[in-house]
């Protein structure tokens, strides 16, 4: 049985490296002081995006991240953010997939929940 390419999580202010294969930026809104240039973007998808809402409750306050994660999992089954997650799933078919977040936290963001998913 064939082996994935994989998906990771960078942070978008790192220089693209080779090995990404598809850079996709998965936050809402775009990352300050970074050109699109700078940024080194295959795609933006903001729609699979945490809601604005659960964003601001979230903070990334890493005591909340489990709870983040379960409630971010719910609104990923559901409109936008559902067909969002199976565009990515579809990259990630044939293709390494780098997602891409502005957070200083990587590994407590709505990226490293769409990795878990998508890895799995």
């Amino acid at each position: 049985m064939a082996k994935k390419p994989g998906v990771q999580v960078r942070r978008v202010y790192e220089a693209a490296d080779e090995r990404d294969g598809i850079r996709v930026l998965v936050d809402r809104l775009w990352p300050r002081g970074l050109t699109k240039i700078q940024a080194a973007l295959d795609e933006w998808c903001k729609d699979v995006a945490p809601s604005t809402e659960l964003r601001k409750w979230y903070g990334h306050d890493p005591t909340k991240f489990t709870e983040f994660t379960r409630r971010y999992r719910i609104e990923l089954g559901q409109g936008e953010q559902s067909t969002a997650l199976q565009h990515l799933r579809d990259l990630a078919i044939d293709h390494r997939l780098t997602l891409l977040t502005g957070t200083t936290e990587p590994a407590i963001s709505e990226a490293a929940v769409l990795a878990d998913i998508l890895n799995h």
